[in-house]
């Protein structure tokens, strides 16, 4: 939760809000992670990771940035996906600035001409000073030649007409990320800290408990079933001697897929426990008891009802719509 913007803040401080946006699997989270040096969003290689936006705050002497991760954009298929999609485009009106991230290992697709839309539409809105500004940051760098890196780097900027700077950046090397960062820097507006010096995120470690262990479902799990689990974190209670108890519910859609969360005997499900229950420990530095749990939510993800119990408030259709999609 952010905080009273301070009153007095050293001259020329600088601070704001900075949406990291792209088609799904573009390596957003694992970007925000680089530059803020610690591990706050999750990753897989598998699409549509990132579900909510989350903020990741970095702080130095003279500037705080607000990183906000956000879901891919791309054409939705259910309620679920229209609450992924409204999410990020939220966050696209409320940035300073906009850093479009795009796979260099690929041509533009037709999730890409997506986000040029919707950054089109942003790039003559407003932030908090007036034009919201715009850059075309390349990923990925690091896995093609320059003859590659040269050509898709015309393809994407032909998209890009309103973007004022470009980078090449890999996330996963650290490669040009200072060069960006100092970039960010200087485009940012003067203001005060809008959040603690040492508060890194907007999200409390149930909910980042709860994504520790959704990362491990898609580590494990192969195809569509991932997508079809959502965690519910019902305890988190801190116990008297220094260990804290975590019990989790994953959601799946059918029966069929419970069955293979948990696996032959439970080994699947057993594995996916040990696995997040490590790493909750890392991010808490203390140890955790995880008890995790299976059931079977049908069609959640077409389901308003269910999608708001579960943490997805998808905004209601005009005239009273039906709950469900499709």
């Amino acid at each position: 939760m952010a905080v009273e913007p301070a009153t007095e803040w050293p001259e020329g401080h600088r601070s704001g809000y900075v949406a990291v946006v792209g088609a799904p699997n573009v390596g957003k989270s694992t970007l925000i992670n680089a530059i803020l040096g610690q591990k706050l969003t999750i990753v897989s290689p598998k699409p549509q990771t990132t579900r909510h936006r989350i903020l990741g705050i970095l702080t130095r002497d003279r500037y705080q940035v607000l990183f906000m991760d956000t879901p891919g954009l791309h054409r939705p298929r259910s309620r679920f996906g229209e609450y992924m999609v409204g999410t990020a485009e939220e966050a696209l009106e409320e940035a300073d600035i906009i850093l479009w991230l795009v796979d260099i290992t690929r041509d533009p697709d037709d999730d890409d001409r997506r986000v040029a839309e919707s950054l089109a539409a942003a790039a003559g809105g407003t932030a908090r000073e007036g034009r919201v500004t715009v850059a075309l940051v390349l990923n990925k760098t690091d896995a093609v030649d320059e003859s590659t890196r040269r050509a898709r780097q015309a393809l994407y900027a032909e998209l890009a007409p309103a973007a004022s700077a470009s980078f090449r950046v890999s996330a996963l090397t650290g490669e040009g990320v200072d060069r960006l960062l100092d970039w960010l820097v200087e485009e940012l507006p003067e203001g005060p800290r809008l959040f603690p010096e040492e508060q890194v995120t907007d999200r409390e470690e149930r909910f980042l408990a709860a994504e520790l262990i959704r990362e491990q479902v898609l580590l494990h799990l192969r195809e569509e079933v991932p997508h079809a689990v959502a965690v519910s974190v019902d305890d988190f209670i801190e116990r008297t001697q220094g260990k804290t108890y975590i019990r989790a519910t994953l959601y799946v859609e059918k029966e069929s897929q419970k069955g293979i969360v948990i696996g032959a005997r439970g080994g699947t499900l057993r594995r996916i426990s040990t696995a997040a229950r490590q790493e909750i420990e890392r991010m808490l530095a203390k140890p955790v008891y995880l008890e995790l749990w299976v059931k079977v939510r049908p069609n959640w993800r077409r389901n308003e009802a269910y999608l708001r119990e579960l943490g997805f408030p998808v905004p209601r259709r005009p005239g009273g719509a039906s709950n469900r999609a499709g």
